[in-house]
């Protein structure tokens, strides 16, 4: 369990990070005047979502694995998947998740 809880602690701040970056890549994109100098840094950022769509897929699959060797129900997966899809929200849900493990697995706490 060790291996799969430190890859969906790695995956969950991937995702984080590529989510909150595309998520201001978009505002600059479509908020600014077009031509503007963070206009066009929020165009460059674009494929950051093709990159945020493949790891999220692997994300997916992680967590679907981890809660059903933890034994958890399918709304925490549920959780796991949104919190994935709104920016900053996977921050809180990564910690809310390490620390449930942490304590039903105490094997997992000097980790």
């Amino acid at each position: 369990m060790s291996g799969l809880f430190k890859t969906y602690r790695v995956l969950a701040l991937v995702v984080g990070v590529l989510l909150v970056v595309g998520a201001i890549g978009s505002v600059l994109k479509y908020g600014l005047p077009d031509g503007s100098t963070l206009q066009r840094l929020g165009e460059d950022l674009t494929p950051v979502w093709l990159v945020h769509g493949w790891i999220y897929m692997i994300y997916v699959v992680i967590a679907f694995v981890l809660t059903q060797r933890a034994g958890w129900p399918l709304t925490r997966f549920l959780l796991m998947m949104v919190a994935g899809l709104v920016p900053g929200l996977i921050f809180w849900v990564e910690r809310r998740v390490a620390s449930q493990l942490r304590d039903e697995h105490p094997e997992l706490a000097r980790r």
